[in-house]
C-alpha cells in the first residue's frame, strides 16, 4: 500500500512476516516549575489547541480512535509501539505522551511502548524538549544507550532507552504499530506480530540540530505529538464510553 506522509494509512495484519528491518548512578533532570504542575498547564494549553489540528489529520486521528476502541471493547489489554528509524525522538515522544494521554483518561488497558529499526540512544534534545513540557526525567543508567525514567505523576515510571521494535521489552505479538517516520513506514511495510499497522508520520526536529532553532524544533514537535495523542486518546475514551 502506498502512504502519503500526511495520511494515516491503517492495515490489518492476522499472520506473521519475515523481519524487516516502556525502564549506575542517577541525576535528576527538574523542570523551571514544580513538575506537577508545569505538566498540567502544558496538558490544558495542548488539550486547548484541538481546533488546531487541520481537517484532514483529524479525520484519519478520529478513524484509529476508533479502531482502538473496537480494540477495548474486546476487554483486550492494547499494547501500542511507536517505531522509527533511530528510536531516538519522534517515536519515544508519541511513546510517552500516548501513555500520558491514555492514563488522563483512565484508559489502563493501554500500555505504549517504542522502537526503531535500528538502536542508537534517546537523544538528549528530545529529553530535554519533554523536560520543558513538565515531565519529571531521572537518568537510570549512564552510557552510550542511556536508560531514562520519566514520570508524569499518574503512575508508574516509563523506562525509556533507543531499541530496536523487536526487542525483548517490546510486545512480540498482538499490538499495534504505529509508524512515526516515513522512513520506517516505507523500510517496514509489515511489522512482524502487529495486528493493526498505522503510518503517522512527523517530521524530524533533527533538521534543527546545531541551528538557533534548535529548542524551538524540539518543542515544536513535542507539543505537536502531545496535541495528537490527548485528542486521540480524549475521542478513544468517548468512543469507548459510547458503547
Amino acid at each position: 500500500m502506498t502512504m502519503k506522509p500526511s495520511r494515516i494509512a491503517i492495515t490489518t495484519a492476522l499472520v506473521l512476516f519475515p523481519s524487516c528491518q516502556t525502564n549506575g548512578g542517577s541525576s535528576r533532570i527538574e523542570a523551571e516549575a514544580e513538575p506537577e504542575v508545569a505538566l498540567a498547564a502544558y496538558i490544558e494549553e495542548r488539550v486547548s489547541e484541538f481546533s488546531a489540528i487541520d481537517t484532514e489529520r483529524r479525520t484519519d486521528l478520529d478513524a484509529l480512535s476508533e479502531e482502538l476502541a473496537n480494540w477495548l471493547r474486546r476487554g483486550q489489554e492494547l499494547p501500542m509501539t511507536f517505531i522509527c528509524t533511530h528510536n531516538s525522538r519522534r517515536s519515544h515522544m508519541a511513546q510517552i505522551w500516548a501513555q500520558c494521554a491514555a492514563r488522563r483518561h483512565g484508559l489502563g488497558a493501554v500500555q505504549t511502548f517504542s522502537g526503531g529499526t535500528e538502536a542508537t540512544a534517546f537523544n538528549p534534545r528530545a529529553v530535554a524538549a519533554m523536560q520543558r513540557a513538565g515531565l519529571a526525567i531521572e537518568l537510570d543508567v549512564d552510557g552510550e544507550n542511556p536508560v531514562y525514567v520519566v514520570e508524569d505523576g499518574q503512575g508508574d515510571g516509563m523506562r525509556c532507552w533507543s531499541k530496536v521494535f523487536s526487542d525483548d521489552a517490546n510486545p512480540s505479538a498482538n499490538f499495534v504499530a504505529v509508524m512515526t517516520c516515513q522512513s520506517a513506514d516505507e523500510a517496514c511495510p509489515f511489522v512482524p506480530g502487529a495486528q493493526l499497522r498505522v503510518a503517522l508520520p512527523y517530521v524530524d526536529p533533527k533538521a534543527s540540530d546545531g541551528t538557533e532553532r534548535e529548542a524551538a524544533a524540539y518543542d515544536e514537535r513535542c507539543a505537536q505529538i502531545a496535541r495528537e495523542m490527548l485528542y486521540l486518546f480524549s475521542e478513544v475514551e468517548r468512543r469507548t464510553d459510547r458503547s
